[in-house]
Formats: structure tokens, C-alpha cells, sequence
């Protein structure tokens, strides 16, 4: 596996504020897996003795809900950190992170983290500017459920997902989500997911083939959203 400073997707992450010396400690101690599609990373509940950082591939963050259904909170994808918060805060993992593709994770010992956390104030800055952010995001999000239609949330969501995500050669979102999955990201019952995307099917803002879904009018889409 590769060295910890030689890796191109800690410059997306906190971890870019660490010194030479400790992304090589962090190499010396970290346990990189590869994790299959639709496996889990961690589950809701369990306790997380370290942080995750993603080399490759995308995850969903999701809590399940008192109805039984998956509630995706959010998207993660290659040069994230998962677990930071809860390693912080010392509470068991508040979502389930589960694969949506082949991934790479690299696992680091909360000892360590926390190391570099006394040690380097620009990498504690930089963790605490990303647990901010997750909060506003959920703020946003919320507000979003209580105030959008569920088509308007939909049509948000494609945007996202390419911009996001970016698109495959053949022009379709690169990131493929089971219609489940997509419901569970906009809060509805995935009947009504699939309605709406026949409904944005029909009016040619979206073309779909099979699971993937090209989208063919995002200026419609964007006065929708």
C-alpha cells in the first residue's frame, strides 16, 4: 500500500495540515482494506477506535429510522475522513457508512489522531472546519426536507450527483444509485421516486436506461430544484 505523504487524497482532507514526519508515523501505524461494494465501513452503534480515510470509491452515510427505512444523510467520496466526530465527541457512531462501490479505506488509530491533534494546531483547525461543515450541510438539508416538494428535492439531488460526481463516458452520473438508495436520499417512499423520474423521463429533462440516468435539461431541472 502506499505511503501516507505519497497519497494524492490526503490534499482533499485535514490531513493535508500534518507534517512530514507525522504522515509517516500515520503510515507506519495505519491498516488499509478494500471494501466491496454494499458492505459496510461501520455500522450505526458500533464504536469507532479511529478515523477512516477514503482512498477510493464513495459510501452513504444513512440512519435508519423508526419506520425501518434507510435515510441517507450523505455521500462520501475519495479523500474524506469518516469517524472523526465521533471519535471527538466519544459517543458510538450516530450512521452506518456503507459501500456504494468497490472501495479503498485506510483505518488510523485514534491515538494517533489525537496525537496529532495535541501536537498540530493547524490539523485540529482543520478537522473542527470539517465537522462545521457537516453541521451546516445538515442544517441546509433539513430545511430543504421541510420546506421543498419532493420533486424539487429530486431534481436538486441529480444536479448534486453529477456535479458531485461527474459523469461516465457515455454521458450517464457516474455514481449509480438504486432507486431505493435515491429515495432514501430525498425522504419519500421509492413508489414516488420512481414516478418522478418517469415524470422528468416524459417531459425529456432526464433520459433513463436501466439504472443509469442521463441528464438531458439541467436548466429545466435547476428551475425545478
Amino acid at each position: 500500500m502506499s505511503k501516507c505523504e505519497q497519497c494524492i487524497v490526503r490534499q482533499f482532507s485535514s490531513i493535508k495540515a500534518l507534517t512530514k514526519d507525522q504522515l509517516v508515523q500515520m503510515a507506519n501505524c495505519k491498516t488499509s482494506y478494500i471494501i466491496k461494494k454494499g458492505e459496510p465501513i461501520f455500522e450505526e452503534g458500533e464504536t469507532l477506535n479511529g478515523v477512516y480515510c477514503i482512498k477510493d470509491g464513495v459510501c452513504k452515510l444513512s440512519k435508519l429510522s423508526s419506520n425501518g427505512k434507510d435515510q441517507i444523510v450523505k455521500l462520501v467520496k475519495a479523500g474524506e475522513l469518516l469517524g472523526q466526530r465521533s471519535m471527538i465527541s466519544e459517543e458510538s457512531a450516530n450512521l452506518s457508512a456503507v459501500a456504494l462501490e468497490d472501495m479503498e479505506v485506510c483505518f488510523v488509530p485514534k491515538t494517533e489522531i489525537l496525537q496529532f491533534f495535541n501536537q498540530n494546531n493547524d490539523f485540529s483547525m482543520n478537522v473542527m472546519k470539517t465537522i462545521c461543515g457537516d453541521l451546516k450541510e445538515s442544517d441546509d438539508h433539513m430545511v430543504d426536507m421541510a420546506q421543498k416538494t419532493v420533486k424539487q428535492r429530486l431534481a436538486e439531488t441529480l444536479l448534486y450527483l453529477e456535479d458531485t460526481f461527474g459523469k461516465n463516458e457515455d454521458g450517464s452520473i457516474r455514481i449509480q444509485l438504486s432507486r431505493e438508495e435515491l429515495a432514501g436520499m430525498i425522504g419519500t417512499a421509492t413508489e414516488s421516486c420512481i414516478r418522478l423520474l418517469s415524470e422528468f423521463n416524459k417531459t425529456k429533462s432526464i433520459e433513463l436506461q436501466g439504472k443509469k440516468i442521463f441528464l438531458k435539461d439541467k436548466k429545466a431541472l435547476q428551475k425545478i430544484s
